[in-house]
C-alpha cells in the first residue's frame, strides 16, 4: 500500500480529460471497482435551515440577497422542524442529513442554534453534514463538539477563474477555512460546480487543486450549474453532458477513496446520464425533492432508478476506519488492469 497522491500536475489532469471517452471511463470503473462496493451509493439529503438574502455575489447563486431570483431571506428554522426533515429523511433510506445556511458566515450567536440541531440529528442514528459559509477555528471546534462529521465548504472552480464567479471573498479564504475544519478533526465535503462558463483545462485546475489539499475530501460533490434567471450565469451555455462525466470519471482517478457525490442539477439529467456517473465512479448522491431551492428528482424516482441499475444504498459501517481510506494501490490508476476485484468499503 502507497499513500494517496497529493502531487498531482495540471498537465497530468488535463491529459487524463483528453483521453478517448471508452478509455477514460475503463480506467475510472476500474479503480472505482478496486476501492469502493461499485454498486452502492451512499444518500444524503439537504436541507435548507436558513434560506436567503446572502451578501455574497457568487454568479450562480439564487440565494444573493443582490439577485433577484424571487427566493426571500427567512430566518432559521426551529429546531423541531429540523428534526421532523431529518426523520422523514431517513425514513426514506437517506444515512446522511447535511444542513445549509445562507450565510456568508454564521454569527457567534448562532452556533449553539446549529449545533443543537446536529446532535438532534446524530441522536436520530444519521451522520451529520453542515455548510454554514466561513468560519473560524473556534466555530469549528463548536461544531466538531456538536458531533459533526462532516463540514462542506466547496472551491466551486480554478484559482484562475475563481473572480469571474465570486468578488466578495477570496479563494483563499475557501482554503483557509477548510484548514480550520481539518486542524478540529471535522470530515471535509469538497468539490465544485461545472458548467459556468469555464475552460476544460479550469475544469482540471479545479480537480488538481482539490487533490492537492492536504487531506483529499471525504466527499467529493460535482455540481452541474443549475441556471436559475435573475443570476448572471443565466443563459450560460449548456456543458455537453460527456464532459461532465468526465469530469467524475477523473475525480475518481485522481482521489480514489473519496465519495464522488452527483449534487446540483441531477434534475435536469436523464437517466442514462446518471447511469454513466455511477459507472464512471460517483458514489453519492443527494435524496430529497430539493437541494436548497433548486429541483432535485424525487425519492421515488431515484429508487425505481436504482432498482433498474441493481443499485444499494450504502449503509453507515460504524466499524470502517476513515483511516484505511488515506492508503491506496497507486498503479491501479496507472495499471487498471491489475485492479481489485474485490470492493473495499468506502
Amino acid at each position: 500500500m502507497s499513500s494517496l497522491r497529493h502531487d498531482w500536475s495540471r498537465s497530468e489532469v488535463l491529459a487524463l480529460l483528453d483521453l478517448p471517452f471508452a478509455d477514460l471511463l475503463q480506467r475510472a470503473h476500474a479503480v472505482h471497482r478496486a476501492h469502493h462496493d461499485a454498486n452502492a451509493v451512499q444518500v444524503s439529503t439537504l436541507l435548507s435551515i436558513k434560506t436567503g438574502g446572502c451578501p455574497e455575489d457568487c454568479a450562480y447563486c439564487p440565494q444573493a440577497a443582490r439577485y433577484s431570483t424571487g427566493v426571500e431571506a427567512e430566518k432559521l428554522l426551529p429546531l423541531e422542524t429540523v428534526v421532523e426533515r431529518a426523520t422523514q429523511a431517513k425514513a426514506a433510506g437517506a444515512t446522511r442529513f447535511c444542513m445549509g445556511a445562507a450565510w456568508r458566515s454564521p454569527k457567534d450567536r448562532d452556533v449553539p442554534k446549529v449545533a443543537a440541531m446536529i446532535r438532534a440529528v446524530r441522536a436520530l442514528g444519521m451522520e451529520t453534514c453542515a455548510t454554514l459559509g466561513m468560519l473560524t477555528s473556534a466555530q469549528a471546534e463548536a461544531l466538531r463538539a456538536a458531533g459533526l462529521d462532516y463540514y462542506n465548504h466547496n472551491l466551486d472552480t480554478a484559482p484562475e477563474f475563481y473572480a469571474d464567479v465570486i468578488k466578495t471573498r477570496d479563494f483563499q479564504d475557501r482554503l483557509d477555512t477548510l484548514g480550520h475544519v481539518r486542524k478540529v478533526g471535522l470530515k471535509t465535503c469538497c468539490g465544485g460546480i461545472v458548467g459556468m462558463g469555464e475552460s476544460r483545462e479550469q475544469r482540471a485546475g479545479l480537480l488538481q487543486t482539490l487533490a492537492s489539499l492536504p487531506d483529499h475530501p471525504q466527499s467529493v460533490p460535482i455540481n452541474r450549474l443549475v441556471q436559475v434567471e435573475g443570476t448572471p450565469l443565466a443563459g450560460t451555455a449548456l456543458l455537453d453532458p460527456f464532459e461532465f462525466v468526465r469530469t467524475i470519471a477523473v475525480a475518481r482517478l485522481i482521489m480514489p477513496a473519496s465519495m464522488v457525490r452527483l449534487s446540483a442539477g441531477r434534475a435536469e439529467m436523464s437517466d442514462e446520464l446518471q447511469a454513466l456517473c455511477f459507472f464512471a465512479g460517483a458514489n453519492s448522491i443527494f435524496y430529497g425533492e430539493k437541494l436548497l431551492t433548486t429541483g432535485n428528482p424525487d425519492v421515488h424516482a431515484d429508487q425505481r432508478l436504482f432498482a433498474r441499475l441493481g443499485i444499494h444504498a450504502l449503509e453507515i459501517d460504524a466499524n470502517v476506519d476513515d483511516a484505511s481510506a488515506n492508503t491506496v494501490h497507486a498503479d491501479i490508476i496507472d495499471h487498471p488492469a491489475g485492479a481489485r476485484a474485490d470492493p473495499i468499503p468506502a
